[in-house]
């Protein structure tokens, strides 16, 4: 247990799950898509839905979409900084299946028309998870540099993947597989110690089975 586990992170209020943990949603979303949002459709579920406008959840989810930090003080001004930067939003009140009370299903699209879809949850202290990307399970914290590698679920292609990392001097901390089902697809949540270079991201995604690579890069 470290310090920020028992007081919270520095941020703006008033509460460290449902406002610094909304923003770090939204921010890490924001992040894997790769590039700046310019559409949100955000669903609110459990405590999200019933106590989020009082703790300004809704304002800290739009304020992570724009790159906001958790302690920057335009953050109760988000509204009015999507407007000037060009970011439209929607929201709406969801039921997610067993997911945890402070969740919320974000769909964006970038400015080229990328889309991602992505549940994540706030955990508690500022701390989150993302569960779901793209309609298929993930689990990670949005602290380390993560790979998410979609895969055909055939043999050969975690190999691949671990290999060219090592080639390249990345170190694996965690690593999580799912798949939908035997030989379908299948999906690889990979968080490392180091940086990926961007050319091995793309080398990643020529190899055989590989079928789309995300990735979480933490650098400014």
């Amino acid at each position: 247990m470290n310090i920020l586990d028992i007081v919270g992170p520095v941020m703006v209020g008033p509460s460290s799950s449902h406002t610094a943990g909304a923003v770090r949603i939204g921010q890490t979303v924001g992040k894997l898509l790769g590039e700046r949002v310019v559409n949100a459709k955000i669903g609110l579920h459990g405590s999200f839905l019933a106590t989020g406008r009082g703790h300004g959840t809704d304002r800290a989810i739009v304020a992570g979409l724009l790159g906001l930090a958790v302690d920057d003080p335009r953050i109760p001004e988000s509204f009015a900084e999507a407007k000037k930067a060009g970011l439209s939003f929607s929201f709406e009140g969801i039921s997610l299946m067993n997911a945890h009370p402070n969740s919320v299903r974000l769909e964006v699209t970038g400015e080229s028309g990328r889309k991602l879809e992505a549940i994540g949850a706030s955990i508690g202290g500022g701390r989150i998870r993302i569960c779901e990307i793209d309609g298929l399970t993930a689990n990670f914290s949005g602290e380390a540099p993560t790979l998410v590698v979609y895969n055909q679920d055939k043999p050969g292609c975690i190999v691949k993947v671990t290999s060219r990392l090592g080639e390249a001097g990345i170190n694996i901390a965690t690593m999580q597989v799912y798949r939908d089902e035997r030989g379908g697809h299948a999906v690889m949540v990979i968080e490392v110690d180091q940086e990926v270079p961007r050319e091995r991201i793309a080398a990643l995604e020529q190899e055989e089975g590989i079928e789309k690579v995300i990735y979480l890069c933490l650098e400014e």
